[in-house]
């Protein structure tokens, strides 16, 4: 009894490319050809391809299926030590999905701001995403903490600065920050090392009137 390739494919449970695609990293081994040119599979063809079907089930990424012909027990622990790291993963990844879908919060949320993402500007969103990267753990703690007990006020007059606010309007706004300490959009309140790139953000982010209120937040901080 010989198969097709569809018929291999379709007795093992996979596909024709699995079986081609198996065929051309040299895991199985190329059957013989009729008289017409078509493959003929036999048993020990279909044997194989249900075990190279099982170690896929296993996990078993196709470059170490060689090494766990040798080395089996050794191998299936590293294995078994790799899936272990990626359901750990998984598990954060839906613990984050959660936390998105109940606070409602847009999916590049960062993990941990999800409560916040929601009330803050485009611009405010993609410096979040910018800092998260930039700072370690205590200084993303910090920089939490500081987004939770802003004020909703200052916050709405902050984004709602008219272009040619005059300097007394631009100077009660930045005092009404300044009562909160350093403003976390301010570069001069982050680690010295991240400063540079913390500007370059701000300077693109932000309108030249918001950018003057943070200067303006941050000289009468350090007053």
């Amino acid at each position: 009894m010989a198969w097709s390739t569809r018929e291999l494919a379709d007795l093992a449970g996979t596909t024709v490319n699995t079986v081609r695609h198996y065929h051309a990293v040299g895991l199985l081994p190329l059957p013989a050809r009729r008289y017409n040119g078509y493959k003929q599979y036999r048993v020990e063809h279909l044997v194989e391809l249900i075990r190279l079907r099982r170690f896929a089930e296993l996990g078993v990424p196709l470059a170490r299926i060689q090494e766990l012909n040798l080395r089996g027990p050794t191998t299936l622990h590293a294995v078994d030590t790799e899936l272990e790291a990626d359901i750990e993963r998984l598990q954060r990844a839906r613990s984050d999905v959660a936390a998105i879908l109940r606070e409602n919060a847009p999916p590049e949320t960062p993990r941990g701001f999800e409560a916040v993402a929601a009330r803050l500007s485009d611009p405010d969103r993609s410096l979040i995403q910018i800092l998260t990267r930039l700072y370690g753990p205590p200084e993303q703690s910090a920089l939490l903490a500081q987004l939770s007990n802003e004020s909703d006020r200052g916050r709405r007059a902050f984004y709602e600065l008219p272009p040619h606010a005059t300097d007394d309007h631009l100077d009660r706004l930045a005092s009404q920050l300044a009562l909160q300490g350093p403003n976390w959009r301010a570069p001069e309140s982050a680690p010295r090392g991240v400063r540079s790139s913390f500007a370059t953000a701000v300077a693109e982010l932000y309108s030249p009137v918001q950018r003057d209120v943070l200067r303006r937040a941050a000289s009468a901080v350090l007053v």
